[in-house]
């Protein structure tokens, strides 16, 4: 057990018995052993501490005393729950949650409006566990080898093959790497780009996991405006004329959901030749727009070597899965390769493929046509009946963005939803500057099915009406 380090001192006054006790007390009163978890057996801790087995049997005693641990004859001993009332030590920080801003809940299924997530209730998961049950089958059989740090190429094969239909992207399988998801990428991009300044140009809005990983890895996002063209560059050359990167989501852009424009492209690539800067594209939602033909690549049209592009199976299959991968131009392949194989190699051997069957076999892309026709439907009914009540905007990617009325607070109205279950996204959440924030809701429809749909925009419309 990973969370239980004992180290004994023969020559201390106090018995072996006793610092075995008090150890493992201390390891469950301050968390460190969680409530039902599983002790190791008198035998096997006397084992690992080289000490008799009665002595451990005496320790456990007393922590069954204390009502700290439970014996369950064979089945072993295990850490009470609950657990009696604990004093919190002095000075001692509360935890919480990772990001709080970004991330509320980590345990709940998917809700009505929840933006990032695919539709849970269409998901092939028949075919799917079958191919998943195959594949760790396949890995278990294989758990004494080291794998490809840069992901398995069977895998990156596929990836390779499906950019280059799918979004004109030629490139080989030895440019791909597979990451943990687009953090993964982004975090792996920070570490292995030398950039000579540490000024780099973000989308405002643009999401807020991107100005916070750029934030954290020690560089200075510089927010720059987007309008209808996308993110404007010329005002990222006067801002920031110096800045080495700039992350885009050329697509569809996050969280507006407008293209970057020819001509805009067309600067952004000549800014970082001439400039010798490079460019993260995060491809957000390419395989999933719902109206008209996905723009190429921005990477498609790079001629100098200086994008590097990034892209995930989180919105197309499962966030569960946390997998990514990027494709980087290839006089930085072999580098980027060392830089994975130190500091991010990629996991989940089953996992990586299963995905590579997945897309081998066809089902991927038949996945994807049949969840836009699902979205397309979702977002017209989602349409209809805010029409009812509300007046809506745009489009933005898989989200509908509802401008509220003036004076309403987008952030209270979100946080007030939790509480029935909804979770729309404040807008003004995605802005760097509050000053200019605007105020509005983002409606994921992904997980709007006919069943919540006509309850859960009840319930919003008189959110809204009650915060305005």
């Amino acid at each position: 057990m990973n969370s239980l380090r004992i180290a004994l001192d023969r020559r201390h006054r106090r018995s072996l018995t006793e610092q075995i006790h008090d150890s493992i007390a201390t390891a469950i009163r301050e968390g460190h052993l969680y409530e039902g978890a599983r002790l190791p057996s008198w035998r096997d801790l006397a084992t690992q501490l080289g000490v008799a087995r009665g002595t451990v049997k005496t320790a456990y005693e007393r922590l069954a005393d204390e009502q700290l641990v439970v014996a369950r004859g064979a089945a072993g001993t295990f850490v009470a729950s609950p657990l009696p009332a604990v004093q919190t030590r002095q000075n001692e920080v509360p935890t919480r949650l990772p990001l709080p801003e970004l991330y509320r809940d980590f345990d709940s299924p998917p809700k009505p409006f929840q933006v990032g997530v695919p539709a849970t209730d269409m998901f092939p998961y028949k075919m799917w566990s079958r191919t998943i049950v195959r594949y760790s089958r396949l890995a278990a059989m294989e758990a004494t080898r080291y794998h490809d740090p840069r992901g398995e190429v069977e895998l990156r094969k596929e990836v390779a093959a499906y950019l280059s239909v799918a979004r004109s992207l030629q490139c080989s399988a030895d440019q791909v790497i597979i990451t943990n998801g687009y953090a993964g990428a982004l975090g792996l991009a920070l570490h292995a780009l030398k950039l000579r300044s540490r000024r780099v140009w973000v989308e405002d809005p643009g999401y807020p996991l991107t100005r916070r990983a750029i934030s954290l890895a020690g560089y200075t996002p510089v927010p720059i405006a987007v309008d209808a063209q996308g993110l404007n560059v010329s005002e990222g050359v006067e801002r920031a004329p110096s800045a080495s990167l700039a992350v885009v989501t050329a697509s569809q852009q996050a969280p507006l959901g407008m293209s970057l424009s020819p001509a805009r492209r067309r600067a952004l690539l000549e800014w970082g030749a001439a400039a010798g800067a490079w460019i993260i594209e995060d491809d957000y939602l390419s395989e999933l727009k719902l109206s008209g033909k996905a723009a190429p690549a921005l990477a498609s049209l790079d001629g100098d070597g200086r994008v590097i592009y990034i892209g995930t199976f989180s919105k197309t299959i499962s966030p569960t899965l946390r997998l990514g991968f990027m494709v980087v131009p290839s006089a930085l392949a072999n580098f980027f390769g060392d830089v994975a194989a130190a500091l991010s190699p990629a996991s989940s051997l089953a996992t990586q493929l299963a995905v590579a069957a997945f897309m081998r076999d066809g089902h991927y892309l038949r996945h994807i046509r049949r969840m836009k026709r699902l979205y397309a439907q979702r977002r017209d009914a989602l349409l209809q009946q805010l029409g009812q009540g509300l007046s809506s905007n745009t489009m933005a990617g898989l989200s509908l963005l509802l401008t509220l009325p003036d004076g309403a607070d987008d952030v209270r109205i979100a946080e007030a939803a939790e509480a029935l279950e909804l979770a729309p996204l404040p807008l003004s959440s995605w802005y760097a500057d509050n000053g200019t924030a605007r105020s509005g809701l983002l409606l994921g429809v992904t997980n709007l099915s006919d069943a919540v749909l006509k309850s859960s925009c009840q319930h919003l419309e008189a959110l809204i009406h009650r915060h305005a």
